[in-house]
């Protein structure tokens, strides 16, 4: 936690960059950096409410905080006009999860453990929420690829048929938290660190530590917005790849040191967890949201993706069910995720846009 300390300097100096008219550039950096922390301590404080009000409530506080500062952000860059680095930016949450954090963790925990194992049954749970979620991008795009249709009516039609699909990704969304929270929430206990930490913050202090993250992080996601065409202009790349590659990292970081650590300490229950959950969050809640907001915001978000987002979206869904197949995970897995992940970088760095 130190070093999240550390990086809350960035916070003040972002503001004092924006504020001085310092070239936009150094603002979506230093506005970057400081979300990280806040990003960190806002998972912290919902971690510790979750402790406090049991299983039950934690659950749904995860469920709604979870990818809070990937909303946040996308909220504000809708606002903006941004749409397409908003649904890069969900798309490059679900493959950064699956593909670099998984990576990383499994690649740094073989390493240092040269076996280890998981409960299969929860990660080919998980993994299976992922792939009924990724084909439920897949089979509209095709549709409409299909129909040809086109003009406001089509619009219309495409609008609708994104909220539909929202609507069916929330309702299985909520079922499998009574499914993991409830009716079997044995099979995901076993699979957890049975030495859980106790609560080590007051409900007041963690309420109001989630309260400030969450009004930093929206000013800091406004600055960082505000910011992106020069940075694309200055460093000449696409928005595609910004939303895919750079805005899930920032929203993430926090979140992915902890997947590592936990598989270091070779709980890759844990590790797994935090990993595909986390793209099944985006994908059947986050993604659904944002849908269901944006017609408020001005600017409507379809469920429809680009080929390269759904090519790499399948590809992430399909090595997440065969690293879970086995209950068991080494190095050489880890290093295959992260090349994959690398090649898909350099293709949208490359290519998409």
């Amino acid at each position: 936690m130190r070093w999240l300390l550390a990086m809350l300097l960035f916070v003040p100096v972002s503001l004092g960059l924006h504020l001085s008219h310092a070239p936009e550039v150094w603002v979506f950096v230093t506005s970057a950096l400081g979300i990280v922390p806040l990003a960190g301590y806002m998972g912290t404080a919902t971690e510790e409410l979750a402790k406090r009000f049991g299983p039950g409530i934690g659950g749904l506080l995860n469920a709604t905080f979870g990818n809070a500062t990937e909303l946040i952000i996308s909220i504000i860059a809708i606002r903006a006009g941004q749409i397409e680095v908003v649904k890069a930016s969900l798309i490059g949450s679900i493959i950064g999860n699956v593909l670099l954090v998984l990576g990383l963790s499994v690649l740094l925990g073989g390493l240092k453990h040269k076996i280890q194992v998981f409960n299969k049954d929860v990660a080919q749970s998980h993994s299976a929420m992922l792939g009924v979620a990724v084909i439920s991008l897949l089979v509209p795009a095709l549709f409409v690829s299909a129909s040809h249709i086109s003009g406001a009516q089509g619009e219309s039609r495409i609008q609708s048929l994104s909220t539909g699909v929202s609507v069916v990704l929330m309702v299985l969304y909520f079922g499998s938290l009574v499914f993991s929270l409830r009716t079997h929430e044995s099979l995901f206990r076993n699979s957890e660190d049975s030495d859980a930490d106790p609560p080590l913050w007051k409900k007041s202090r963690a309420f109001a530590v989630l309260v400030a993250c969450t009004l930093a992080i929206s000013l800091e996601s406004d600055l960082l917005v505000g910011s992106i065409d020069p940075v694309i202009e200055q460093w000449h790349i696409n928005k595609v790849f910004l939303g895919i590659i750079l805005i899930p990292l920032i929203g993430n970081a926090a979140e992915h040191s902890t997947a590592v650590m936990m598989a270091l300490k070779n709980k890759m229950d844990i590790s797994l967890n935090i990993a595909i959950s986390s793209s099944t969050q985006i994908a059947m809640f986050a993604a659904p949201l944002i849908i269901f907001l944006s017609p408020m915001l001005g600017h409507p978000v379809s469920i429809l993706f680009n080929t390269f987002e759904l090519a790499a979206v399948s590809a992430a869904a399909a090595i997440a069910v065969l690293i879970s197949m086995d209950g068991k995970s080494h190095w050489l897995e880890g290093a295959q995720l992260l090349a994959t992940y690398l090649i898909v970088a350099l293709a949208f760095y490359y290519i998409a846009g």
